[in-house]
C-alpha cells in the first residue's frame, strides 16, 4: 500500500454506503438463506468492494469507503453479529422502506471482529488513500430495537458502547485511523438528557484511542440537539446540509463551533447531479460565514449514497472532487 497526502484544505469524502452492487446484493440473500456461510460471504464480497473503492478512487475522493457492500441494513448488520439480539418483524421506516426491526433478548456482549477484516481489503485496494470505518452508533442501535430484556435504557446503550469499543480497538489494531459513529435517531429525541447519555457512551467508545473520532448525524431538527452535542469527545461532526438548505449553517456560528465539519454538499435523496458551481457556491457560503477555516471543512453527500443509481452516485462524488479543488485555490 503506497502512501498518500490527503489536502490540507477541503479534503473530501463519503458518509459511508454506496449504491448496492448486484452481485453483493446476491450474496447478502444468500446468507440469509444459509446457502454460504459467514466465511464464504467475507470472502466472496470482496469483489464488490474493490469496485466500490475503484469508483471513489476513480472520482478523486481523498478518504474513501468500503461502501457498507456487506450490510443489508445499518441496524440488523450489527444485531445480527452481537450476542444478545433476536430477529424481529418487519417495521416501515419512511416512504415504503422497511427493515426487521431486530429485538434484544440478552445482554449485548461482543463476540468477534465484524468489520475490521473487509476493513483491511478495502486498505489493501485504496490506493493508499485513508479508508473511514464507519459504525452504527449505540443510540440509534438502541432506538431502531425492540428492547425485552433490560429495564434501564442507559444500561442498554452503555453495553452497547462497550461492544462497539471493542469493535473499534481491533479497527485500530488493523491499521484505521478515521472512525465515524453514525448517529441518524438522535435527531428524533433533540432533549438534553438523551444527549448526555450518548456523550457517555461516546466518551466509553473513543477514549484513549488515537483515531480520527466523527460522529454523523443527519435529518430532522438537528439546531435542536446542536446545543447540547458540540462538547461530544469527537473530532469532528459530519452533518447533512444540502437538503435543508444550509438551514444549520447560522445555528454553528452562534454557538460558536470550532470543530472539524464534514460538509454536506449534495443531497442523496435526489437524482440531479448538483454541478461543480453548485457545490463551490455551497462551500463559498460556509467560508463567508467564517467560524471556520478551510482545513477543517470535509465536503461530502450529505449522507450515505446507498440509494441512488451507481451513476449517479459517482458523478456527484466527481463534482465534489472538483469543486473542492476550485475552492482550495479560492481559500
Amino acid at each position: 500500500m503506497t502512501g498518500y497526502e490527503v489536502p490540507r484544505k477541503f479534503p473530501t469524502t463519503v458518509v459511508g454506503s454506496y449504491p448496492k452492487l448486484p452481485q453483493a446484493e446476491n450474496l447478502i440473500r444468500m446468507r440469509k438463506a444459509g446457502q454460504i456461510s459467514e466465511r464464504e460471504f467475507r470472502e466472496l464480497v470482496k469483489p464488490s468492494i474493490r469496485e466500490v473503492v475503484e469508483d471513489q478512487l476513480q472520482a478523486g475522493i481523498d478518504i474513501v469507503s468500503d461502501g457498507e457492500q456487506a450490510r443489508d441494513d445499518m441496524v440488523v448488520y450489527f444485531a445480527e453479529r452481537l450476542r444478545g439480539f433476536g430477529p424481529g418483524g418487519w417495521v416501515r421506516v419512511f416512504d415504503n422502506e422497511y427493515f426487521k426491526r431486530p429485538v434484544v433478548v440478552g445482554r449485548i456482549e461482543w463476540v468477534e471482529p465484524i468489520t475490521a477484516e473487509l476493513w483491511s481489503y478495502a486498505a489493501s485496494v485504496s490506493s493508499g488513500r485513508p479508508v473511514k470505518v464507519t459504525l452504527t452508533g449505540p443510540y440509534t442501535m438502541m432506538e431502531w430495537s425492540f428492547d425485552l430484556y433490560y429495564r434501564d435504557r442507559k444500561e442498554l446503550i452503555m453495553d452497547l458502547a462497550r461492544s462497539i469499543r471493542s469493535e473499534v480497538e481491533e479497527l485500530v489494531k488493523a491499521g484505521a485511523r478515521y472512525v465515524q459513529i453514525d448517529e441518524p435517531a438522535l435527531s428524533t429525541r433533540p432533549f438534553k438528557e438523551e444527549a448526555d447519555m450518548l456523550k457517555e457512551a461516546i466518551e466509553v467508545i473513543f477514549r484513549g484511542l488515537e483515531v480520527k473520532r466523527i460522529i454523523h448525524v443527519c435529518y430532522g431538527r438537528l439546531e435542536r440537539i446542536l446545543p447540547h452535542i458540540l462538547d461530544y469527545p469527537v473530532d469532528q461532526f459530519d452533518l447533512e446540509m444540502k437538503n435543508s438548505n444550509f438551514r444549520l449553517l447560522p445555528y454553528l456560528k452562534e454557538y460558536g463551533y470550532d470543530k472539524e465539519l464534514g460538509y454536506g454538499v449534495v443531497d442523496v435523496h435526489s437524482f440531479r447531479v448538483e454541478s461543480v458551481r453548485e457545490i463551490r457556491e455551497a462551500i463559498d457560503r460556509l467560508m463567508r460565514e467564517g467560524f471556520i477555516g478551510p482545513e477543517k471543512v470535509y465536503p461530502d453527500p450529505d449522507c450515505g449514497l446507498k440509494r441512488l443509481p451507481r451513476e449517479v452516485a459517482k458523478a456527484k462524488l466527481r463534482n465534489i472532487v472538483e469543486a473542492s479543488k476550485i475552492a482550495r485555490e479560492e481559500w
